[in-house]
C-alpha cells in the first residue's frame, strides 16, 4: 500500500477489529493538525488518557481516603488498569522504565486492555520504552505526512462490528505461520511476539474484507504494519538486471500433485520483505535503530546515576519509616494509612478525645526522592601511531562541544591519552571549557600503543570519580592494536592479556563503556575486548569532532 494516509486508515480499522490480538498502536508524531486528525478518529475507541507521571494509586487503584474517613470503613477506588479498554499514553517518549514495565505486565495479563502510545520523539536516541515497543502490534509514523495528504476519516463501526463477528472464522494455516516467522528472521527480528502480532493483523484484515482465508494482500499489509519498524536488518533488493529463473520443468510427480489452494503459499518471501521495505520512510529505520542503541546504553547508565535520597530530587511514593532528623514525614500518606483503623483503635482507647486521629508508629510514612548524580564522561584516546594527531584533534573537538552543553546535562569530561609506553590523565574531570582548552593545547601523539595502560588509568579515574559521588562512563577511541604490556615491555601477547584483564575489571565494577573503533577495517580483537568490557562497539573510522560528539550524545541518551 503506497498511500501513507490509506495505511493509517487501514491500521486504525484493524485495531478496531481486533484490539485484543493487536494489543495497541505506537503512533510516532509531533503534535499538529495531522496527529489531531488521527486522534479524532481514535475517539471511537473511547480512550482514557494516561500520563507518564501517573501514580501507582491512580494506575492500580487504592484507598479512597475521603470515603474511608467519612464512614469509618475501608473504601477503595478502581485504577485505570482495572477498567480495561483502550488507554492513550501521552508523551510516551518520557515514559519511565517502571511505568513501562507495569503497562507491559498489564497488557500481558489483561486481554481486554489496549494501549495507544503517542510518541513525540524530537531527536535521535529518544523513543518508546522497549517493553512497550515489543508488545504494541501496529506502528505509524506521521512526521512525513503533510496535511494535504490526509483527509477526513471516521471508523465505520457497523462494518467493524461485522468484521469482529467473522474474526474467529478466519483460518491461519501452518504455511502462513512458517512464512511469517521466516520473514521476521530475514528482517533480523528475534522476538516471537512479532510473528504472532503479524498474523493477528493479517487475520483482522481478512475478516475486514469478508474472507475466511489469508491471502497475499493480508500478509503483505500485516508485514508492512507490524514487522517493518522492528527490522534490524533489511536484505538488499536484488538487482534489476537479474535474469528471471527458468520455468520449472513439469514432472510426473508434479502432475499427480493436486493444485495448492492455500493462497498464502504462493507468496514469495521477497514480496513480503519488499512490503516491509516500502513501508519504511527514508531514515525511519536508522532513527529507530539509533533509539535502540541509546536505550541499550541507557540500561547501563543514563545521564548520571540515579540514587535515592530523603532530602532532594524527584518525589517517589512514600514508604513506611521511622521519625528521624534525616527524613520528612508525608502527612497525607500517614493519615491515609491510619484512616481504616480509627474505628478499631477508638474502641480500645475510650479515653481519646472526639475527633482525635489515633496514630501508631507503623502508620508513619516518610517521603523519598530520586536524585540524579553528575556524570563524568572519560575519553580514553589512543594517541599512538601515524593517525594520533587526527584522533587527538577529534577527541579535543568532541570534548569542547560536550563541555559547551555540560551545565545543562550535568556532565563532567575527562581525557586519558596513551602513547609510547605510558598512559596519562591529560585532563582531570572538569566542566570548565577554558580549563580544558588550556590543558589540551599541544598534547603530543605518536609511538607505541599501551592500550592496557590506558585502560588502567581510565579505571583508576573512574573509581576516583565514583568515590566523589559522580557516575563515570568510558568512551574508548582506538583501533585496538595494543603492543605495550603493563610492565612497559614491547610484547604484543602480554599486552593483549593485560588489556583483557583490565576490560574484565571494568565490567566487574559496573562501569558503562562505549568502544569506538577508529581503524579503517573492523578489528576482531577489539570486538572481543568490547565484549569483555561489556561495552557497546561502534565503528567510526572517519569521524570528525562534531560526528563524534553527536554519536556519543545519541548513544548516552542526551
Amino acid at each position: 500500500m503506497e498511500d501513507p494516509w490509506a495505511r493509517v486508515t487501514v491500521a486504525l480499522t484493524l485495531l478496531a477489529v481486533d484490539p485484543a490480538g493487536l494489543r495497541g498502536l505506537w503512533l510516532r508524531a509531533r503534535a499538529g493538525p495531522v496527529r489531531a486528525r488521527v486522534q479524532d478518529a481514535l475517539v471511537a475507541f473511547a480512550p482514557r488518557k494516561l500520563h507518564p507521571s501517573i501514580s501507582d494509586d491512580a494506575l492500580f487503584g487504592g484507598l479512597d481516603l475521603a470515603a474511608t474517613l467519612g464512614t469509618g470503613t475501608m473504601h477503595h477506588h478502581a485504577g485505570l488498569l482495572g477498567e480495561g479498554g483502550i488507554l492513550v499514553l501521552t508523551m510516551a517518549e518520557r515514559c519511565p522504565p517502571a511505568l513501562a514495565v507495569r503497562l507491559a505486565q498489564a497488557l500481558d495479563a489483561q486481554t481486554d486492555l489496549g494501549l495507544i502510545a503517542l510518541d513525540e520523539t524530537a531527536q535521535d536516541g529518544e523513543g518508546l520504552a522497549p517493553a512497550l515497543c515489543e508488545r504494541l502490534g501496529l506502528f505509524l509514523d506521521l512526521d512525513a505526512l503533510a496535511w494535504a495528504d490526509t483527509g477526513p476519516f471516521a471508523l465505520p463501526m457497523d462494518q467493524i462490528t461485522q468484521a469482529r463477528a467473522r474474526l474467529s472464522q478466519v483460518r491461519i494455516t501452518h504455511d502462513a505461520r512458517t512464512q511469517v516467522t521466516g520473514v521476521a528472521a530475514a528482517l533480523g527480528i528475534d522476538s516471537m511476539r512479532a510473528p504472532l502480532l503479524t498474523l493477528a493483523a493479517a487475520r483482522a484484515h481478512a475478516a475486514w474484507r469478508g474472507a475466511t482465508e489469508l491471502d497475499a494482500q493480508d500478509l503483505a499489509l500485516a508485514v508492512a504494519l507490524v514487522l517493518a519498524h522492528r527490522a534490524t536488518a533489511v536484505p538488499d533488493a536484488p538487482p534489476d538486471d537479474t535474469p528471471p529463473p527458468p520455468p520449472p520443468q513439469p514432472s510426473d510427480d508434479a502432475a499427480q500433485t493436486p493444485p495448492d489452494t492455500d493462497g498464502a503459499q504462493d507468496i514469495p518471501d521477497d514480496m513480503l520483505i519488499d512490503a516491509a521495505r516500502a513501508a519504511l520512510p527514508a531514515g525511519v529505520l536508522a532513527k529507530l535503530q539509533a533509539g535502540r542503541v541509546a536505550r541499550a546504553v541507557q540500561g547501563q547508565s543514563s545521564s548520571g546515576a540515579v540514587r535515592k535520597s530523603k532530602r532532594r530530587g524527584r518525589p517517589l511514593p512514600s514508604r513506611a519509616g521511622a521519625l528521624d532528623s534525616a527524613g520528612r514525614v508525608d502527612v497525607v500518606a500517614t493519615l491515609r494509612q491510619a484512616a481504616p483503623w480509627q474505628k478499631l483503635r477508638r474502641q480500645s482507647r475510650p479515653d481519646a478525645r472526639a475527633g482525635q486521629v489515633l496514630l501508631m508508629p507503623s502508620d508513619i510514612r516518610v517521603r523519598h526522592f530520586r536524585a540524579q548524580t553528575d556524570r563524568v564522561l572519560i575519553f580514553v584516546v589512543d594517541a599512538s601511531g601515524s593517525s594520533a594527531l587526527a584522533r587527538l584533534a577529534e577527541a579535543k573537538g568532541a570534548i569542547e562541544l560536550m563541555l559547551a552543553d555540560a551545565y545543562a546535562t550535568r556532565d563532567h569530561v575527562a581525557l586519558v591519552s596513551f602513547r609510547g609506553r605510558n598512559a596519562d590523565l591529560s585532563l582531570a574531570p572538569t566542566r570548565s571549557l577554558v580549563q580544558a582548552k588550556r590543558q589540551l593545547a599541544g598534547l603530543p601523539g605518536g609511538g607505541g600503543t599501551p592500550l592496557a595502560g590506558g585502560l588502567q588509568v581510565a579505571l583508576e579515574t573512574a573509581l576516583h570519580a565514583r568515590g566523589h559521588g559522580m557516575a563515570p562512563t568510558l568512551a574508548l577511541l582506538t583501533d585496538g592494536r595494543g603492543n605495550i604490556a603493563l610492565d612497559g615491555s614491547a610484547d604484543r601477547a602480554a599486552a593483549g592479556t593485560d588489556a583483557v584483564q583490565l576490560a574484565q575489571l571494568i565490567a566487574r565494577q559496573g562501569i558503562p563503556a562505549l568502544v569506538i573503533d577508529t581503524g579503517l577495517r573492523p578489528n576482531p580483537h577489539l570486538a572481543s575486548l568490547s565484549a569483555h568490557m561489556g561495552a557497546t562497539q561502534i565503528a567510526l573510522p572517519r569521524a570528525d569532532a562534531r560526528a563524534l560528539s553527536a554519536t556519543l550524545s545519541a548513544a548516552f541518551g542526551d
